[in-house]
């Protein structure tokens, strides 16, 4: 995979009270992902940009909201997340040096 792809891939950590849980009880990090990327891509980009050893990677998409301002109806967009699991003994932590 190009450099460029890997940097479309990824848009960035997801960080939630569920994603918290996870990464704590299953070494896993939960990243938001383009609509299009795949599996192969997903885990291709994560070891280039952080260099570690991914197990598995579990996709799901995740449908917009519908919201409401005044008498105006919208929705929120839909989008997706990547739920990567490391190998034993390899850590990603975007929080340590936030002190």
């Amino acid at each position: 995979m190009n450099q460029e792809r890997v940097y479309q891939v990824l848009l960035g950590p997801h960080i939630s009270e569920k994603s918290t849980i996870v990464a704590e009880d299953g070494n896993q990090v939960v990243f938001r992902v383009a609509r299009n990327a795949t599996k192969p891509e997903v885990k291709a980009a994560v070891e280039q940009l952080f260099e570690v050893n991914v197990r598995d990677v579990r996709v799901t998409n995740v449908k917009g909201k519908r919201k409401g301002f005044g008498r105006i109806r919208g929705r929120r967009s839909d989008w997706k997340k990547a739920y990567v699991a490391l190998e034993e003994g390899q850590e990603l932590d975007f929080f340590e040096g936030a002190e």
